[in-house]
């Protein structure tokens, strides 16, 4: 079977023989022949990398091969990335198969009802021969790495499609299971939503969380300027994919006939120095007493930049106020690793703008499965760090 029937997904003389490269699949890779005493490398991308086939898989589903099966290791690696909703087939594994989640929340479900919700850094192991099917959460994607054992050269059985409604059983499951944010705010749940997705540059669930938002009248220019608050803490890039995707989703539902708020306008840019006396204000006011110490010493600039644009032009446009700009901050900063200590401290200043622990605490829940448990548990350790200070 060549790879390209396999992307194809065409059909075989018997199916359920397929060998299909990852969680599902790899048949088509044959073990390759290495000196016993050297190690082989397999760059990045040198891989197969295809969309699952629809024969297999419901929804956009994106293979990334990462090694073959070989003869003495009969096992086979592989990224797959599940778009919202998106899931596979029945299926099972002869050898069984490893699914570690690297990114969002996996469902998987086996033939006699079992449900797991696992989230980033959470496994789960699939025994030879359990029929099961596994996917994404509909309002966010998925990327899990699945390693695939063969046997006599097969590693996966597949069966029939996963109907819509055993999908959304096993999403009423799951939902059921995650607890209710009491305290946080609809306006600043949906904030946070949309700024984490941003932030990790999950397009096909940010633009569900806007529709979301929409929906629940926030307005236009409130997620225009989430997303503009963006470019400070996760660079122009975000920022802007994060921009166009909005943008792509208010013409689609103005072609819908849907009349969205469109909310108050941003107030202009501080004219001459007065920004930097605003920002001095504002930064004053956010973290409780003027901000000094050896590294502004050490690069005053940052700290004028900080002043001037972050706090005088970015804090001071309005639309958003304080609170809501830190729910944000906190959002935004939990989803990237080795900011803890700027983390750490926009708690310290959502603790100033009124929030409590406990909204705090639901913002790490909403965060936790909206971009996964990293980010949650990076939340959780800053409000406690803060908290002791």
């Amino acid at each position: 079977m060549s790879i390209d029937e396999l992307k194809k997904g065409e059909s075989m003389s018997s199916p359920s023989r397929w060998s299909f490269a990852i969680a599902l699949a790899v048949a088509s890779f044959t073990s390759q022949a290495t000196e016993p005493q050297s190690q082989r490398l397999y760059p990045e991308g040198s891989q197969q990398h295809f969309s699952g086939p629809a024969t297999y898989f419901t929804g956009q589903v994106d293979v990334q091969m990462l090694f073959p099966s070989q003869d003495a290791a009969p096992y086979s690696g592989a990224y797959v990335t599940f778009a919202p909703g998106a899931r596979t087939a029945w299926h099972q594994h002869p050898a069984g198969q490893h699914m570690i989640v690297t990114k969002g929340t996996a469902i998987t479900v086996t033939r006699p009802g079992q449900v797991i919700a696992f989230h980033e850094g959470e496994t789960v192991w699939c025994p030879e021969g359990v029929d099961h099917w596994h996917g994404s959460m509909p309002d966010s994607s998925m990327t899990h790495l699945v390693i695939t054992g063969s046997r006599e050269g097969q590693n996966v059985v597949w069966k029939e499609q996963v109907s819509d409604a055993q999908y959304q059983a096993a999403v009423k499951t799951v939902t059921a299971e995650q607890p209710t944010l009491k305290a946080l705010g609809a306006t600043h749940q949906h904030l946070a939503t949309v700024a984490a997705l941003a932030a990790a540059g999950d397009q096909s669930s940010l633009s569900l969380a806007l529709n979301r938002a929409l929906d629940a009248g926030v307005s236009v220019n409130q997620l225009k300027e989430a997303l503009i608050h963006l470019y400070p803490y996760g660079g122009f890039p975000k920022s802007l994919n994060a921009l166009g995707t909005l943008m792509s989703v208010v013409k689609v539902r103005q072609s819908a006939g849907k009349q969205d708020k469109v909310g108050d306008a941003p107030k202009p840019l501080p004219a001459g120095d007065t920004a930097q006396a605003l920002g001095t204000r504002v930064q004053t006011e956010l973290v409780g007493h003027p901000v000094s110490g050896p590294l502004f010493d050490f690069a005053p600039g940052i700290n004028t930049f900080l002043q001037k644009h972050l706090f005088g032009d970015v804090f001071a446009r309005g639309v958003l106020d304080h609170q809501d700009r830190e729910v944000l901050t906190v959002a935004m900063l939990s989803v990237s690793p080795e900011t803890e200590p700027q983390l750490r401290a926009h708690i310290g200043m959502a603790l100033n703008t009124g929030l409590k622990r406990d909204q705090l605490q639901d913002l790490s829940t909403l965060v936790q499965y909206s971009v996964g448990s990293a980010a949650g548990q990076r939340i959780d350790s800053a409000l406690k760090a803060a908290l002791k200070s």
